[in-house]
This record gives C-alpha cells, structure tokens and sequence, in this order.
C-alpha cells in the first residue's frame, strides 16, 4: 500500500509530504529513501516499493518543498536536469538534514518503528553521509554521494553502519575526491566503501538512460544484505 503522508518539522510549526509504502506485513523496519536532485520522482517512488516489497516500511520525504511542494523532474530531459541543477544550488542542506531527522522521528513516534535505516542517492548519497554523521539513524547508504570529501571532518560522528557505492568514472565526483574518500574513511570501523569500475554517476537509478543494470543489481544485493544485518 502507497500514500502520501504528513510529517511534522522538529519546530512542530509546519509539515510536509512524505511518500509511503508500506509492506503486506508489519515491517521489518523502516528505510528512508533520500532523493535525487530531481524530487519524489517515479524512480525514487519505485525505491520505496521494493524495499516494501523486501518487508521494509519505506519513506521518501519531500526534502523540496520549501523552495517548490511536489517537484518531479526527469534526468533525461535536458531543460529538467539544469532546472535540478538550479534547484540544488538553492536547497539548504543542513536544513534538509532536519527534515531528514524529523522523519525518523515520525516513522519512530507515529509509526512506532524502532529501527531506521536510510538510502540516498546523488545529492541524496551526500545527504545519506550527513544523516549518519548528525542523527541517530541506525543504519545509512548512499550511492554516488557528491561532495563527500569536504565533510571528512564530521566522519568522527559517525557511530553507526554506513556503506557508500562509488562509481569511478562519476562526472560528478573526481579521482582526486574519490581517492580523498578512501584515504578519510578505509580505515573508519563503521564505513564501508565500494567501487564500481568504469561506471557513471547515477548507474542505480530505477529508470532512464544512466542505468548500468548488472551494476545496479550488484550495488542493491550488498545494500540489502547491509540493511538485513544491521536493521535485522
């Protein structure tokens, strides 16, 4: 079952929209589904339904909807991509991480689910990093993550399970940015870092033109099996 839910802001005074999609049984747990830069679109709604599938309670809240409620963009349309772009480079990120947190609060309190795991994805991979650094989520991925290297100095933060997917030839993410990920956080007890050579930045995504299906379906079992061990 699928619905769009409100979810209060940890200053109680607003909400927001959060897509839902809950498994036939009493969940598991609950995973978090942190988007792209292109909104709850229909490939991050197709993430919350396999992880329901899979027995999970999954959540993708709405982390656009101060700057624009309900923005569904596609990647392959050129004009829609630089407008994610654009939307990007407006969006508060530590703001976005309160929104982030104020989910598993609701997913805990109004959902009474205990464990919370988290998924994100591009601009949802860094914010996936900065959600395992700043809340208490219990278990994180984040898959080519943007940026990551700048907020190395937060890694101590990090008390709980997180696994990062690195696609080598991400035009997102330099050789310089990639190596100073694995010189920062190879050693991490709680990090766990994988590369996947030779692909591009959003090789995972559910649908489109950056897919690389083997890759994806390789990324997605070890998230999996990282989700079943630590939210288990």
């Amino acid at each position: 079952m699928t619905e769009t839910v409100k979810i209060s802001t940890l200053s109680g005074d607003t909400q927001f929209d959060a897509y839902v999609a809950r498994p036939a049984d009493t969940p598991r747990a609950a995973i978090i589904v942190i988007q792209e830069i292109f909104g709850v679109n229909a490939g991050i709604r197709r993430k919350c339904d396999k992880l329901a599938e899979d027995g999970y309670l999954a959540v993708a809240p709405d982390l656009f909807w101060r700057l624009e409620p309900g923005i569904e963009l596609d990647p392959d349309v050129e004009p829609e991509f630089q407008r994610a772009l654009d939307l990007m480079g407006k969006f508060d990120q530590d703001q976005g991480i309160r929104d982030i947190e104020a989910t598993i609060y609701h997913i805990r309190r109004e959902e009474d689910v205990a464990k919370v795991g988290a998924v994100g994805y591009c601009l949802g991979g860094r914010l996936a990093y900065m959600t395992a650094a700043r809340t208490d989520v219990n278990a994180t991925v984040g898959y080519y993550g943007v940026g990551i290297d700048g907020l190395l100095g937060e890694k101590h933060a990090i008390a709980h399970p997180l696994m990062l997917h690195i696609p080598t030839e991400d035009g997102f993410v330099d050789k310089d940015t990639q190596k100073a990920m694995h010189d920062g956080l190879d050693d991490h007890p709680k990090v766990t870092l994988f590369d996947y050579e030779g692909l591009d930045h959003g090789f995972a995504t559910e649908f489109g033109e950056r897919r690389s299906d083997d890759a994806a379906q390789l990324a997605d079992r070890r998230s999996a099996e990282f989700f079943a061990e630590h939210l288990g």
